[in-house]
């Protein structure tokens, strides 16, 4: 699986304009509804915030992958936001975060959403790769950045 078979180039967002974990979830969110992603943007929102209650997402060394499963969306789908100013998103390291990759997938599919979250943390760990994405400063430049990478 490739990540930019479930990010669409407008689903990203650099700067993002929230200063805190719910802002920055809501604006992903709503970058996903602007691109007709959702069926019903606040059923996203409210599966993502309750299983960001459930534990973190923030996974560590400025990484955040919030994400949720609901019957608003019929396929995974993804957003991804750099934010200016890490955010703190009470992280598994204790550090704020600055990349931020939002996941929801439908409730029967499992093994696509565990494929991307899979995909997403190889990728994050590549140093090179990750400290690129966070200079990154437009949209397009993250989203061609990731393409390369993958090899698209």
């Amino acid at each position: 699986m490739n990540l930019t078979q479930i990010l669409q180039p407008g689903c990203v967002r650099i700067p993002l304009e929230g200063k805190d974990k719910q802002s920055v979830i809501t604006e992903l969110v709503d970058l996903l509804d602007a691109n007709h992603l959702l069926s019903d943007k606040k059923v996203v929102l409210d599966a993502v915030l309750l299983r960001e209650k459930t534990r973190s997402t923030g996974i560590g060394s400025g990484i955040a992958i919030p994400h949720g499963k609901c019957a608003a969306v019929k396929e995974l789908v993804m957003a991804l936001g750099i934010a200016e100013q890490p955010v703190d998103f009470e992280s598994i390291d204790g550090k704020p975060v600055k990349i931020i990759l939002l996941l929801v997938s439908p409730l029967n599919q499992t093994g696509p959403h565990i494929q991307a979250l899979a995909k997403i943390s190889r990728l994050m760990l590549d140093e090179s790769f990750k400290g690129k994405l966070e200079k990154c400063t437009s949209a397009q430049q993250a989203y061609e950045l990731i393409s390369k990478k993958e090899g698209l």
